[in-house]
């Protein structure tokens, strides 16, 4: 489903209000929160998807990594996992099955939620993903409408996993492209969620289907603020560059670009293959950090030491042209 089908859909909606709920969807958040009390409010989302890679362990590693990340992009401590599964047992071995759901516990392990239950459905294309709960100090909530005029821009995973995922399934992409997609998704944005906190985030987002323009977009929208990208400084998968080139570009990257592209300018030094990585859809992506200045380059110097090697300062906050993006 692409952005502009999402949101005529969202328009029409009857959402009733409730005090209680202090990010619902008026912000295109990655999560939901509700308070429970003066220091205690849930984070809640949702997210499963069809495979992504032909691994079944590393599909379960990716869908859970993915689903878990909308939490950490609030700033919040993900405590529960309900799994969601879709899955043609008639026709396919259940072992499959069993290797994607070690793959997801292994990634709960590793975050430290506990499986708590689930649903699952006989269905012809295999689907997985995860409905997560966790905990966040109804104070100390990142949601992507508080960027500030002055902060810094930081993006902590590289760009390019929709491309090389279709050039996966066209059997064109090469196995070291593949390895460091899936070593990319699979990570989790704890280490990263926990350093922006440290170093005083004013707000972030994690960018997954909507590409990396359209959910800074969400940002620019939400805080009333103009971004400024340099596009020299964005990490991406060389590899993405040259299937782009070829025209191994999913489908959601032409909608992504169709639907946001009337609010972003870009430089016509900036060329059309680097845009197709712009709007690409991207799987369990990385943070978008916006941060007072200051703090920016110690951000991007811890989270490297802690091996997100991509991570990378990539524009700033500006007053001009608010809900806008410039690309120079």
């Amino acid at each position: 489903m692409g952005p502009e089908d999402l949101d005529q859909i969202l328009k029409g909606l009857p959402i009733p209000k409730d005090p209680k709920v202090l990010v619902g969807l008026d912000t295109s958040d990655d999560a939901g929160v509700y308070q429970l009390s003066d220091e205690v409010a849930l984070v809640q989302t949702v997210d499963f998807f069809t495979p992504i890679v032909d691994d079944p362990f590393a599909f379960g590693q990716i869908a859970v990594a993915n689903a878990l990340s909308d939490v950490y992009a609030m700033g919040g401590t993900p405590l529960t996992g309900m799994n969601l599964v879709a899955f043609p047992i008639k026709t396919l071995s259940p072992s499959i099955l069993k290797e994607i759901l070690l793959g997801g516990l292994s990634k709960m392990k590793e975050a430290g939620v506990a499986l708590v239950g689930g649903h699952s459905i006989e269905d012809p294309e295999i689907k997985y993903g995860l409905a997560v709960t966790g905990l966040i100090h109804p104070q100390k909530i990142l949601t992507n409408a508080k960027a500030k005029v002055g902060d810094k821009l930081v993006l902590t995973k590289a760009l390019g996993t929709g491309i090389i995922a279709t050039a996966l399934k066209g059997q064109m992409a090469s196995e070291e492209a593949v390895q460091k997609i899936v070593e990319s998704m699979v990570t989790l944005n704890k280490t990263a969620s926990e350093q922006m906190i440290k170093f005083g985030a004013h707000a972030c987002t994690d960018i997954t289907g909507f590409s990396f323009l359209g959910h800074a977009l969400e940002m620019a929208t939400a805080s009333q603020v103009g971004l400024v990208i340099q596009s020299k400084s964005i990490p991406i998968f060389p590899e993405a560059m040259e299937y782009a080139k070829i025209g191994l570009v999913p489908g959601g990257a032409h909608s992504n670009r169709q639907f946001f592209s009337c609010k972003v300018e870009a430089q016509s030094s900036v060329s059309e293959l680097l845009l197709d990585i712009l709007y690409d859809p991207q799987t369990s992506g990385g943070l978008l950090i916006s941060l007072p200045s200051d703090q920016a380059e110690n951000l991007v110097d811890a989270l490297k030491k802690e091996g997100h090697v991509d991570t990378s300062m990539v524009g700033q906050v500006v007053e001009a042209h608010p809900g806008r993006i410039r690309i120079l």
